[in-house]
């Protein structure tokens, strides 16, 4: 088998779209030797800055000298993004030696039962991870937390970023129904961890983690810290933090607030801490790169309401005195106009593109929605990314923000990325509504 034809077979996995429930990954890591009963865990779920968290927790105890495995979704060029040990993509050898060993199993289940991509992903990484003999497992959920692939785990810790409007098709369309989801993470016993600050969220998370018996801390506004203290690092000794924004601070809270839940079992040095922070990289989320013609590009995923309004805030305190061109394209089930109503204001041209995705929004509409919002800009719609970029070439300061199908695609065709985007695909997917 080649390389090309594992990931065909994965991607082929997408006909059985993505059910939520955790019967079959059960099933199917029994039958893989239940891979997951000798690594230890974090769990992170959340709406906005799962990524981000977890970036800064795995290079935290790398620093600190362990083997750390990293799962995170979606990739934005390869699918070997998603299964990391230090920091280093699984190869493509060990992918098509995964998937070959798979396969068998996957014959194991009827036809109307059939494990989807991602559980087979999921399986196929715990699998990776017990074969690396990682030291610690940095463990991301996909979607929701509860019925969610990832959840057949026991961590020693839980934790959750924030509580947001976002995939409500699939989690609820409230608040509380979607920390519900969330909180469906928290085992008994096991410590959580949150930033959600939202009353209504917060307050389903404590009932959650009280029926659990699971200890509770609370970083942020909701605890009335500072968003970047932990007893962590010693006085006077500041962390330097390397990804952009103030609300990467409050990542990094609840990241260090984790560590500190941690520490009897993985005791960290606050120098390895600071180094951990230092170093952390997490690419298309408030990326900023400049070209070799000394054009600025920041690159950000803000996908969702939340995420629009943290590259705003970013926008807005980081570069007041520069007015960038905004390159945008989103899928047409996120919460587009809004996000077009949060982003209008700051830029006075904005150039709109479709997203390499057959559930893309389409760009006139994306264009019409920002001239509404900001009349005074010039609003129009490109064919393509790559024409986007062209006709801002000589713009000092340009912005691609939306999906991350776009960051992607963005980081591609910047020789950002050793991937040709062909891999993009396997984030296709298509879920029924959760069963309550």
């Amino acid at each position: 088998m080649t390389y090309s034809a594992a990931v065909q077979f994965l991607y082929d996995l997408r006909l059985f779209g993505a059910k939520f429930g955790l019967e079959n990954t059960f099933k199917l890591a029994a039958l893989a030797g239940s891979p997951q009963a000798g690594l230890r865990f974090i769990h992170v779920a959340g709406t906005n800055g799962k990524g981000s968290t977890c970036a800064m927790l795995e290079s935290i105890y790398r620093a600190a000298g362990l083997r750390v495995g990293l799962f995170t979704s979606p990739h934005l060029v390869s699918f070997r993004e998603r299964i990391q040990v230090n920091r280093r993509l699984i190869s493509e050898t060990e992918v098509v030696r995964l998937v070959a060993e798979i396969q068998p199993l996957l014959q194991q289940f009827p036809a109307d039962h059939h494990p989807t991509f991602f559980e087979a992903l999921t399986v196929m990484a715990l699998k990776f991870f017990a074969e690396q003999k990682c030291d610690l497992v940095v463990w991301e959920t996909g979607l929701g937390g509860r019925l969610d692939a990832t959840n057949i785990v026991t961590p020693l810790a839980s934790v959750i970023t924030n509580i947001a409007f976002d995939h409500q098709q699939w989690l609820g369309d409230t608040l509380e129904k979607i920390a519900a989801e969330k909180a469906g993470i928290i085992k008994p016993d096991v410590p959580v961890a949150t930033a959600a600050d939202a009353s209504e969220a917060l307050s389903v998370i404590k009932t959650i983690a009280l029926e659990n018996r699971a200890r509770l801390v609370i970083v942020g506004q909701a605890s009335r810290q500072s968003p970047f203290e932990t007893n962590n690092l010693e006085t006077g000794a500041t962390p330097v933090l390397r990804l952009l924004g103030d609300h990467q601070k409050l990542n990094a809270a609840l990241a260090l607030a984790t560590v500190e839940i941690l520490q009897p079992k993985f005791p960290v040095a606050p120098e390895k801490i600071r180094a951990g922070l230092a170093d952390v990289n997490w690419p298309g989320r408030l990326q900023l790169i400049q070209t070799s013609g000394g054009q600025k590009i920041l690159l950000d995923g803000a996908h969702n309401v939340a995420g629009a309004e943290a590259l705003r805030a970013t926008l807005e305190k980081k570069f007041a005195d520069t007015r960038p061109v905004l390159i945008f394209g989103a899928l047409a089930d996120k919460n587009w106009p809004d996000i077009c109503r949060i982003l209008a204001p700051l830029a006075a041209k904005i150039f709109t593109v479709p997203v390499a995705s057959e559930r893309t929004a389409d760009a006139h509409a994306l264009a019409a929605q920002f001239h509404s919002a900001n009349p005074a800009a010039k609003a129009a719609a490109f064919h393509n990314l790559a024409g986007a970029l062209n006709a801002n070439e000589n713009e000092p300061f340009v912005v691609i923000t939306g999906s991350l199908y776009l960051v992607g695609e963005a980081l591609e065709r910047l020789g950002l990325s050793p991937a040709d985007g062909g891999e993009r695909g396997l984030n296709e997917w298509s879920a029924a509504p959760v069963l309550r």
